[in-house]
């Protein structure tokens, strides 16, 4: 075996279609062997057997030899997955790569990613936390900052005047008996 052939796509395709045919016509040769030991054994009977002995007996020998059928052909299965994954992932993985690489530039060109562009941002970042963290200032912009409107306040901080505060312009707390008029106790 040539393993420099093996190597390509060609020669893995041919090596798994000879180990594929082998182990197919194996297991084929394994249950017709199991089918003719079986039909066989059920006929010969040993001393000491009662009704039925023999067909048992020839059950449990077929029955293995049933199974390592059944496994022979689940290995030329898997020799057919062994050249799926190598086409997968030897054969295709460059180009898909290659794939890849272009979609996602093509994304980053179409949101207006650049490398370059996220480089000088985290740049920028890093040094803010710097300086801040140092108690460095920063240096002043060319052009200042300019002013928006200021942020609309819809809370006030002190809704209402707490009592015994002294506020000038807020008119003292009432006494409950400015309201109702004072009774004589009975």
């Amino acid at each position: 075996m040539d393993i420099e052939a093996l190597m390509t796509q060609k020669g893995m395709r041919d090596f798994t279609d000879e180990q594929r045919q082998t182990f197919t016509t194996d297991a084929t040769q394994l249950r017709q062997l199991a089918q003719i030991i079986q039909a066989r054994l059920a006929h010969t009977q040993i001393d000491g057997d009662r009704t039925g002995s023999a067909g048992r007996r020839a059950r449990k020998v077929a029955r293995r030899l049933t199974k390592v059928a059944r496994l022979v052909e689940k290995a030329a299965a898997e020799t057919e997955a062994v050249n799926a994954v190598y086409l997968r992932e030897v054969v295709e993985l460059p180009a898909r790569r290659a794939r890849e690489l272009e979609k996602k530039n093509d994304r980053r060109q179409r949101l207006g990613i650049a490398a370059a562009s996220v480089h000088d941002k985290v740049g920028k970042s890093l040094t803010t936390s710097t300086n801040t963290l140092t108690g460095v200032q920063p240096t002043m912009p060319a052009q200042p900052p300019t002013v928006g409107q200021p942020a609309v306040q819809y809370v006030n901080p002190q809704p209402f005047q707490f009592p015994g505060q002294p506020s000038s312009t807020a008119a003292p707390v009432p006494h409950i008996g400015d309201f109702f008029g004072q009774q004589e106790a009975l």
